[in-house]
């Protein structure tokens, strides 16, 4: 029963992710937050979106806390 629960899940946790990766494109301040790093050249772009990921991670981190705290 275990690993069912478990299976189940991340299934959520897929389809919650791929919702907020369909919609990300929506939100204007998403991945263009000051702290994100941008490097465009002649031939070459690199992005890596730092302080989007941090922030996310925090509300991440919250939201489950609260959730084991129940």
């Amino acid at each position: 029963m275990g690993l069912a629960k478990t299976f189940i899940i991340l299934g959520i946790v897929f389809i919650l992710i791929g919702g907020i990766l369909s919609f990300a494109g929506k939100i204007p301040w998403l991945g263009r937050l000051p702290g994100d790093i941008v490097i465009k050249k002649e031939n070459f772009s690199f992005y890596f979106p730092l302080t989007t990921c941090l922030l996310l991670s925090a509300l991440l981190s919250c939201g489950l806390f609260l959730w084991r705290q129940r």
